[in-house]
């Protein structure tokens, strides 16, 4: 896939604060709806190893609507920005852009496990990195960020609008009925009600949509089967080709 090249990587925590600021004003949130219609859908998820303090990165592409796997892309990474509740696109989006920039299925969107808009800045995971892809890019998280909301319904499809600071960022989804509902929030070139709409076509009978199961599966089968090696030794991974 192509990446577009919108910030370099290498920022101080006040750069970071300073970029999401910027960064959030050129999102593109439809007010007025169209529906999505992909051919194909790609579902992204990051795992971290401690001891090496790497980042593990899957991207996994499908076709849509059958939800078929069609390829799956990886990257590893070791991880170069802190731990900042707020600032974790710029911990793990390299590794991220780095699986996609590996992908040679063309997508026509993703669905990231995490934020999308429903941050405290604005700019979540799928947000940040929705303008590198130039894609409709939402978030699907498991647990709420920002925001309030009514009661949801028990059954599966039930859902209530998210309300941060009197503004909709997204939609709180019970994907199956009497389990813990999901955070869907817009990223860029969507807006909340065609989010919801997408995670809802891609489910499959379990929690999470199958784009975001299968990367997460994928992903952590990478880092339970990454061999330690003495002193965090990389000389075993391939070279990245490139450092977004």
């Amino acid at each position: 896939m192509e990446i577009k090249e919108v910030h370099r990587w290498d920022v101080s925590l006040r750069e970071a604060l300073g970029l999401q600021e910027a960064l959030r004003r050129r999102l593109i949130i439809p007010a007025s709806e169209e529906p999505i219609f992909p051919g194909t859908i790609a579902g992204a998820d990051i795992a971290f190893l401690r001891e090496e303090n790497l980042l593990f990165a899957s991207v996994v592409a499908l076709s849509y609507p059958a939800l078929e796997p069609l390829e799956e892309a990886f990257a590893v990474r070791p991880a170069s920005f802190p731990y900042v509740p707020g600032l974790l696109s710029f911990r793990e989006g390299p590794a991220l852009l780095e699986a996609f920039a590996r992908l040679e299925t063309a997508v026509d969107a993703v669905i990231f496990d995490g934020q999308g808009i429903a941050h405290p800045r604005g700019i979540g995971l799928a947000a940040h990195l929705g303008l590198f892809l130039d894609l409709p890019t939402l978030g699907c998280a498991k647990k709420r960020l920002i925001g309030t909301h009514k009661p949801v319904g028990e059954n599966a499809g039930n859902s209530e609008d998210l309300i941060y600071e009197g503004n909709l960022v997204g939609s709180v989804l019970r994907t199956r009925s009497r389990v813990k509902p999901v955070f869907v929030s817009p990223g860029h070139k969507i807006g909340p009600a065609e989010s919801r709409k997408l995670v809802l076509s891609c489910l499959s009978g379990r929690r999470l949509p199958e784009p975001v199961r299968l990367a997460h599966l994928a992903v952590t089968k990478k880092r339970r089967e990454y061999p330690l090696t003495p002193g965090g030794n990389l000389t075993s991974l391939p070279r990245p080709p490139r450092s977004y």
